[in-house]
């Protein structure tokens, strides 16, 4: 038995929907196109699959009323990684042998179920929720006319350049890596070129970050299956393997930290290495949440691929994080430019590398390891993954 239960879990199949903005395809269909294909391409039936986990937008429920199956119940909370909370608990639940093969995904509607819709005559009236002690500053934020993330991570990005010298030519940077590297990805929804002077000049949205710092919005749905290792031999794809997991949440809100502008990634990163021997030495590529160009930048430091102020110079030139470089980032397009998949699209993308099935983004040199985070603010989920 491996020291830590996850290492003891493996992704055995992917799946992925169509892909795309306001197509008004309903969201069970694309869960159904993403859970049938990972489940295929893990070498199953839907009669295998023990377990469903999700955060929505399509409920376990639903889906597994398509699919003919009455899965499991885990029990226990999702933790503390936000958005691949359901991946890591799925990775423990199978290393500690609670289940075989947990199904995992995540739908996204552009307009669909983590919104809030309006009230609408008939309706029941919404229960009363208690706030999240995670975002108990927002109404705080909410009160100073600071309305959506874009805000509240502004201010993080601007006090970032203010004590590191940070300049906006290097968020571009990372936005302009992966446009070109969406130009080579057919599911992605942006693809034509970009140049510096484009991501200059596009609006503003919340200063420092104009349009092409923030994420594109999309409809779809992404699937992995997480198997137990005992099943490696038996998939028909390369088992992909958790190295390590980290999650953390809350430490100081999005505007309280002594130490800010970090964030949580700062102790999910921490918790992820202290689960490993692999240090951010041995890491191929990186797949990192960029809903926000900045978001990319604090994980890079989070994760020890660079020191605390230096992910400016980091990606600077962007020769670095290109598909040739020391740390090729975001090869499939990132959220930036094939779609907000709320993190699920970078799990997604690392596999495929890992397998080298990614295509003509296919990174050439061999690839062992790859590091993978979620989420931003007082939220931060990260795994490390090997072949």
């Amino acid at each position: 038995m491996s020291p830590y239960p996850e290492q003891d879990a493996i992704i055995s199949g992917i799946g992925i929907s169509d892909i795309g903005r306001k197509t008004g395809t309903p969201g069970i269909d694309l869960t159904m196109q993403s859970v049938r294909e990972a489940i295929s391409d893990a070498g199953l039936q839907p009669s295998d699959v023990d377990a469903i986990l999700t955060l929505g937008d399509v409920s376990a429920t639903e889906t597994a009323q398509q699919l003919g199956i009455e899965p499991q119940t885990l029990g226990g909370p999702y933790g503390d990684a936000g958005l691949l909370a359901p991946v890591q608990q799925a990775a423990i639940a199978v290393g500690e042998r609670r289940a075989r093969h947990v199904l995992v995904y995540r739908t996204v509607q552009m307009m669909g179920g983590t919104v809030d819709r309006p009230r609408r005559p008939g309706d029941k009236p919404r229960p009363r929720r208690d706030p999240r002690p995670v975002m108990s500053d927002v109404p705080y934020l909410l009160a100073a006319d600071a309305y959506s993330a874009a805000n509240w991570l502004a201010m993080h990005c601007r006090r970032h350049m203010y004590e590191f010298g940070t300049t906006r030519e290097q968020l571009g940077a990372i936005a302009i890596n992966a446009r070109a590297n969406a130009a080579l990805n057919p599911a992605a929804v942006f693809r034509d070129p970009m140049t510096m002077d484009d991501y200059l000049g596009a609006r503003t949205v919340s200063t420092p970050f104009g349009l092409l710092d923030c994420d594109v919005p999309v409809a779809g749905s992404i699937a992995v299956v997480v198997s137990h290792r005992d099943h490696e031999s038996s998939a028909p794809n390369p088992a992909i393997r958790f190295a390590a997991i980290g999650g953390a949440s809350g430490v100081g809100g999005w505007t309280q930290r002594a130490d800010y502008p970090k964030m949580a990634a700062t102790e999910a990163a921490s918790q992820l290495w202290s689960r490993t021997d692999l240090t951010p030495a041995d890491v191929d590529i990186a797949e990192l949440y960029d809903g926000f160009t900045f978001l990319t930048l604090a994980w890079l430091e989070a994760l020890g691929f660079c020191g605390d102020g230096e992910g400016g110079p980091f990606v600077e030139g962007g020769s670095r994080i290109g598909r040739g470089g020391q740390l090729p980032l975001n090869t499939y397009g990132g959220q930036l430019s094939a779609g907000r998949m709320h993190g699920y699209w970078v799990l997604h993308e690392a596999c495929l590398q890992l397998r080298r099935q990614a295509g003509e983004r296919q990174v050439a040199k061999p690839l062992d390891i790859a590091a993978v985070s979620v989420g931003g603010g007082p939220i931060a989920g990260c795994l490390l993954l090997t072949r």
